[in-house]
């Protein structure tokens, strides 16, 4: 068991965050599902009267709305919050300039972001996604520019390859630029595939990982079942969460079968199904602080509930064993055990 007000060190930085984040990306009803503001305040009362620090949003979270609510919030308790921001993605549509991760954009919506949180500066700044086009010294000068600014405190980067992350700390480290700390992808018993490279990097480059979704967006709730399945999944921007979970991918036979784990694994402790899919990401000592994204406050409170969710070894093997992701290249070739007694002579290494 632990509380919000316990707080964690965020990768390499001595920057102390709460365990589990609030996610905005539910603040406002523009995008057509979200919390309204009062419902949406109470989410942010409740978590940070119970001593969370680390609120996440982005410059284009419903449509800005995100933003300008926090900002709101925030407003008299300033000192005591870690705000996080993402830039990257378009804020003008038909403006191929004002989406990417190269300097214009980036300084553009940091710019906007200011404006709509209504604060002099970011805590922690993302790039929110890699766009394939700009070069990493770009980037990394770029937003080492911001943080002598005094614009951004802190970096991280979301839903980028592995290899290019790499990349990017090393041009920061020998450039002596601002480096990266803080590492944000999806994972959860869902989405495992992180594990291959992603969470790995993080650790031995030091950034702090912090999930989101952790509940499969909703799927390891329990609320759909294999009715829910669409085979042909969505392929349009959709107007609804379940429209969003299907096109997503995770609305399959296999996730729901991963989800009926969860549940039964939440009966037997007598928790909620919600309550075990975060505590299972909790577990991973890689993990520092899963983004919760409630749109009421009896789900905000469920969720906060994970953290008095203790695990059994049993158990952790049952959901591990239900959600293993398949072994890539070159993992699955260097762990046949031929190629294990070629590489250490049949002798008995411990291993890191």
């Amino acid at each position: 068991m632990t509380s919000l007000d316990t707080y964690r060190l965020l990768g390499r930085s001595g920057l102390r965050v709460s365990p589990l984040s609030l996610g905005t990306m539910t603040f406002g009803e523009d995008w057509g599902w979200g919390a309204n503001e009062a419902e949406a305040r109470r989410i942010f009362d409740l978590y940070v009267d119970r001593g969370g620090n680390l609120i996440d949003t982005a410059v284009n979270y419903t449509n800005g709305a995100s933003e300008r609510l926090v900002g709101q919030f925030i407003k008299a308790k300033r000192e005591r919050i870690v705000l996080a921001t993402k830039f990257t993605m378009a804020r003008d549509p038909g403006n191929p300039n004002s989406g990417g991760n190269h300097r214009l954009n980036m300084m553009r919506s940091v710019e906007q972001s200011l404006r709509q949180l209504d604060t002099d500066r970011i805590d922690l700044l993302y790039l929110h996604a890699w766009d394939m086009t700009t070069q990493p010294d770009e980037v990394m000068r770029a937003l080492d520019d911001l943080v002598r600014a005094g614009k951004v405190q802190y970096l991280g980067i979301c839903n980028a390859p592995a290899w290019r992350i790499a990349q990017m700390q090393a041009i920061a480290e020998l450039c002596a630029w601002s480096p990266l700390v803080a590492l944000q992808i999806e994972y959860s018993l869902v989405e495992r595939t992180v594990e291959h490279e992603l969470m790995p990097m993080a650790a031995a480059l030091g950034l702090g990982v912090l999930p989101w979704s952790p509940l499969g967006g909703g799927v390891l709730t329990g609320k759909y079942t294999t009715a829910d399945v669409d085979p042909l999944g969505e392929t349009n921007v959709a107007a609804t969460r379940k429209g969003i979970i299907a096109s997503s991918g995770h609305l399959n036979a296999r996730v729901i079968g991963i989800a009926e784990v969860v549940r039964a694994i939440a009966d037997e402790i007598g928790t909620t199904p919600s309550q075990v899919a975060i505590a299972w990401t909790l577990a991973n000592p890689a993990v520092v602080s899963p983004i919760l994204g409630a749109r009421t406050l009896a789900q905000a409170e469920d969720n906060l509930g994970a953290l008095n969710v203790s695990l059994s070894s049993g158990q952790l093997t049952r959901l591990g064993e239900a959600s293993a992701p398949s072994p890539i290249f070159p993992a699955r070739f260097v762990g046949r055990p031929m190629v294990q007694q070629l590489i250490f002579g049949g002798a008995s290494v411990a291993a890191r």
